[in-house]
């Protein structure tokens, strides 16, 4: 089987060369490394051709050839020799997720020659498919209504002539990490009406999302957000209906910041972290008319002026210790606090019916799930207010259930809930199961992620116990992500020897072997220069 990177590869591949072991730089060098230089007694040759050879361990059971040839068209081309291929987890079906800035700014598959080889690293081990980002601000970059899928539709190929499946998350927001921003022509608009995005308390302006208050109001050059998504969804199903159902099985619709059902509560201030519980986000011009027109109706006006005015700051280390947040007589508690916090939450709400409700309109017709993710917020999760969850958007307290109505309005539109931090313990392990019996009670499919990529046995143990065990909801798992430290030898053979675990859930991760996983991890050992950690 051979698969090619087509001509948007950013990869030059000249003549074809000897191989060895990969080594792939940070800089995006490709390395290559002649076999003869290999001194490993265990090493097999698998011939390539004329000179070409790749090392792989003689009892490796993930292995595989990469081979460089020259084309025109800069391809990518990796053949598959002979593999015990692990047959895909039964009951939780497992996915990767690949690097954020798999295709770049450009719209050009970044380090194309590593991806194909580890997509094909995935294929042998038996993972059954992968998560790709798919940003906003590249097919829609330079004006609207002109879409550009060109890179898309190149790792789309790939993954379908490997034979893997395909969920996309299609992200509505800008990611730093992946340097993608909003399309040029919004963040135009941006510049002179800055309303569009979400404004805290000092009028501060998060610029990564479109605040939700301007969901029905036509700020973008006539048209609303609400427009321009859906919009945005018939295209891509024109453009990409020959893999719907086959080869893409998923997709997850952005909500909010990272993708996730939330407010920006807490993000960078002036390249800093806020520690905090985060600040409440209403007080651009379109949220603050609802709120004003919402008191007027229940007849409070007042109540309609702004925010809490005794809410803390970012950075205020002690939330609970008075103002709105005060764990016994804090406003939270008396009916302008309960005023406040369902219409703030209630928004939220709406926001994602109204997007989820135009995906599944739009793909209706088409074999594949719907999703949308919701966060996990675990600090000060054991305080009665949970003043991190409240500012978040999430009305959620000792006193009330806040994920129950959010679970609703996910199963009115039939769509699953991607829940991450299934890696996670202590009070994220007790927020997660409340939501998931929250998901069961609303009859909601749960996709599952990690949060960190440490190769810790104690998360990976964590995930296990989440994946398979009794109280377990997860349908699919997304490990995040695919790159530099993935393959490398500290961390693949905890993933494999994790994945086994899946596959053959009798036995506990430490009674599975772990010599095999060594020597795969070690044929894998050129990609952890390479692909870059999202």
């Amino acid at each position: 089987m051979e698969i090619s990177v087509i001509g948007s590869s950013q990869v030059n591949v000249g003549r074809i060369i000897d191989v060895g072991y990969c080594s792939f730089s940070r800089n995006s060098n490709i390395k290559l490394f002649n076999s003869r230089n290999y001194n490993n007694s265990k090493a097999c040759s698998s011939n390539l051709g004329r000179n070409q050879t790749l090392v792989c361990p003689s009892r490796s059971t993930v292995g595989f050839c990469l081979k460089a040839s020259a084309s025109a068209q800069n391809q990518a081309v990796v053949s598959e020799e002979s593999s015990n291929i692990t047959e895909p987890i039964e009951n939780t079906k497992l996915y990767v997720g690949l690097p954020l800035d798999t295709i770049s700014k450009s719209n050009k598959i970044n380090h194309a020659r590593a991806i194909a080889a580890g997509l094909k690293a995935l294929k042998l081990l038996g993972v059954e498919g992968v998560e790709l980002p798919l940003y906003w601000g590249i097919v829609e970059n330079e004006a609207m209504g002109e879409y550009n899928w060109t890179g898309y539709l190149a790792i789309i190929e790939i993954v379908q002539k490997l034979g893997l499946k395909l969920h996309l998350s299609v992200c509505f927001h800008a990611s730093e990490e992946a340097k993608v921003s909003l399309p040029q022509w919004v963040s135009r608009i941006g510049e002179s009406e800055p309303s569009i995005y979400f404004t805290d308390r000092s009028g501060g302006h998060y610029k990564d999302c479109l605040s939700l208050g301007a969901d029905d109001v036509p700020v973008l050059d006539g048209k609303t957000p609400l427009e321009v998504y859906a919009s945005f969804f018939e295209n891509l199903k024109s453009s990409l209906s020959p893999f719907m159902g086959s080869t893409i099985t998923g997709l997850s619709i952005g909500l909010g910041p990272n993708g996730e059902l939330r407010y920006p509560s807490h993000h960078q201030v002036n390249g800093n972290t806020q520690t905090g519980a985060g600040e409440f986000q209403c007080y651009d011009k379109n949220m603050l008319t609802n709120l004003k027109n919402h008191s007027e109706k229940n007849g409070n006006p007042l109540w309609g002026l702004g925010g809490p005015h005794d809410a803390p700051l970012y950075n205020d280390q002690s939330p609970l210790s008075n103002g709105f947040f005060t764990e016994n007589g804090g406003s939270w508690e008396t009916p302008y606090g309960d005023f406040f916090l369902s219409w703030y939450s209630n928004e939220l709400i709406h926001h994602g019916d109204r997007v989820l409700s135009l995906a599944t309109s739009a793909f209706k017709d088409f074999p594949i799930t719907i999703s949308g993710k919701i966060p996990i917020i675990p600090s000060w999760h054991k305080s009665r207010s949970h003043p991190s969850e409240l500012t978040a958007g999430v009305y959620n307290t000792v006193n009330r259930d806040g994920y129950g109505p959010v679970l609703e309005m996910f199963s009115r539109n039939w769509c699953r809930v991607v829940l991450p931090g299934m890696d996670l313990s202590d009070e994220a392990e007790t927020l997660i199961a409340g939501i998931t019996d929250s998901c069961k009670r609303n009859g909601v499919v749960v996709t599952g992620e990690n949060t960190l990529v440490s190769g810790s046995p104690v998360g990976f143990e964590q995930m296990n116990k989440n994946l398979l065990g009794e109280d377990a909801a997860v349908d699919l798992f997304v490990y995040q992500r695919m790159g530099a430290y993935f393959f490398s030898p500290e961390h693949f053979p905890a993933f494999a020897q994790f994945f086994r675990g899946l596959s053959q859930p009798t036995q506990s991760l430490d009674d599975l072997p772990m010599e095999e996983d060594c020597e795969n991890a070690e044929s894998l050992c050129g990609m952890n220069r390479y692909l870059q950690t999202a």
